[in-house]
């Protein structure tokens, strides 16, 4: 059974950050709305998402590595304003 997933098991993805896997739950979903980066809690928004832990650590290396560019596969930059705002909580 290698290779094939387990009934029940979380989807895991990549941190644009860190470059970890962690499971998806544990990871914040961004899409571009214009050109922001926006979180996506809930995980309903349209189009391409990429995912980093809401940590601030993390945020800073996907921005310095030009990451969410290239998960877009668009051209920058984009605003994370709004993100930076989730990620550090109120």
């Amino acid at each position: 059974m290698s290779g094939r997933t387990h009934v029940g098991a979380c989807p895991e993805r990549t941190c644009v950050g860190c470059r970890e896997r962690a499971a998806k739950n544990d990871l914040l979903r961004i899409v571009v709305a214009g050109d922001a980066c926006v979180p996506d809690p809930r995980g309903t928004l349209p189009g391409r998402g990429a995912y980093v832990h809401p940590a601030v650590v993390c945020l800073d290396q996907a921005v310095r590595r030009r990451a969410f560019s290239r998960a877009f596969k668009s051209s920058g930059p984009f605003d994370t304003a709004e993100l930076r705002k989730a990620v550090e909580g109120p």
